[in-house]
């Protein structure tokens, strides 16, 4: 991220996560077709969250792309917050105790690691779950993607300033990473219906000297899709439907509204209609709530049974994907999803293998 914007920012900016147009474009053409599988009575319902959840019980392998061996070590130590609850564990390096943490770079052509964290993009991002190892995901020629020479999540600056809430920030990357999505886009809550997408009536727009839409002298304010078009976002409409509308995806397992939530973005008051909001947050920003914790607990659990279920559904749910999957089939036979459908075949078998080790243990 350019020092000169980090400079810029004020502790009540919002900063959005965001992923790359590219990268995008492939996650709503898998998620289209996976919308488009025929329903199966093991619970297709569940389908993308067990796609996008690494196997519970696992060591996923974490690397960094920049940065100082301190950061390195603040970032692991802050997630601790996420695996003391997760039947899941996040490995930084080879001997990340005596500060030895794992780095990669962008000629790998092996992964070195299954999430690779940098600090040079703009914004904060990540990849949700396993699709930092898909190779469906992303394109190969881009920075950020599934493949083992791209980025998979980003803490813009952080080798420069981190944040006031970089703990907090930190925690919400990471969760992402391991399968969450965000809270304001649940549609059990009430935040579609209680942000102002609009500016008042007559509104004249009104910049800051760094770019912020503000009030204008009137006092009247921009709506959600102003703000955002300004500094430090500079996000179109698409983009803010995209990452701040309610979202109903294939298969999204949606808890209840969570307002204590580390995955609830901290909006400035003039995104809601009423105040206080429903929407708006309780939490402090920094810590998981309970409910990040039951969401964890449920994603990745420890009881044998709840295994056994996870491991049920994954068989039959790679028998839903089907002859999709096959690699014994010519390209020019296959479907324009087989990469989706290798891909996830790939990650179920990889599953089921690892939790039928687990069992014999």
């Amino acid at each position: 991220m350019d020092p000169k914007m980090i400079e810029k920012l004020l502790d009540s900016d919002v900063v959005f996560d965001w992923i790359p147009e590219d990268v995008q474009a492939t996650i709503d053409a898998r998620d289209t077709w996976l919308a488009d599988l025929p329903p199966d009575q093991a619970g297709l319902a569940f389908l993308v969250s067990d796609l996008q959840r690494w196997t519970p019980g696992t060591v996923v392998t974490v690397a960094f792309l920049g940065g100082s061996s301190t950061l390195h070590r603040e970032i692991a130590d802050a997630t601790k917050e996420i695996t003391d609850i997760a039947n899941l564990t996040l490995d930084f390096g080879p001997n990340a105790a005596a500060g030895q943490f794992r780095t990669w770079t962008t000629d790998d052509a092996v992964y070195s690691a299954d999430i690779r964290v940098s600090f040079d993009r703009a914004g904060n991002f990540s990849l949700v779950g396993t699709d930092s190892i898909s190779e469906s995901i992303g394109l190969p020629t881009q920075a950020v993607g599934g493949r083992p020479h791209q980025r998979t999540l980003n803490l813009g600056g952080f080798d420069v300033r981190k944040p006031v809430r970089w703990q907090g920030t930190t925690r919400h990357e990471f969760l992402h990473a391991v399968g969450f999505q965000h809270s304001h886009q649940n549609m059990r809550g009430p935040c579609e219906a209680e942000f102002r997408w609009e500016d008042d009536d007559g509104y004249v727009p009104t910049r800051d000297a760094d770019g912020r839409f503000i009030p204008d002298a009137d006092g009247r304010r921009p709506g959600v899709y102003t703000y955002a078009s300004g500094f430090p976002n500079n996000w179109d409409r698409a983009k803010v439907d995209h990452n701040l509308r309610t979202r109903e995806l294939p298969g999204l397992v949606a808890g209840p509204f969570d307002r204590a939530s580390v995955m609830l973005y901290r909006f400035e008051a003039l995104f809601y209609k009423s105040q206080p909001s429903p929407c708006a947050p309780t939490g402090n920003g920094i810590n998981l709530s309970a409910g990040d914790a039951r969401a964890l607990r449920l994603l990745y659990p420890t009881i044998g049974a709840d295994l056994a279920t996870v491991a049920a559904r994954s068989t039959a749910l790679l028998n839903t994907i089907g002859a999709e999957a096959r690699t014994d089939i010519g390209l020019e036979d296959a479907s324009p999803n087989r990469s989706f459908a290798v891909d996830a075949a790939r990650v179920l078998r990889q599953r089921i293998a690892d939790l039928g080790r687990s069992s014999t243990v």
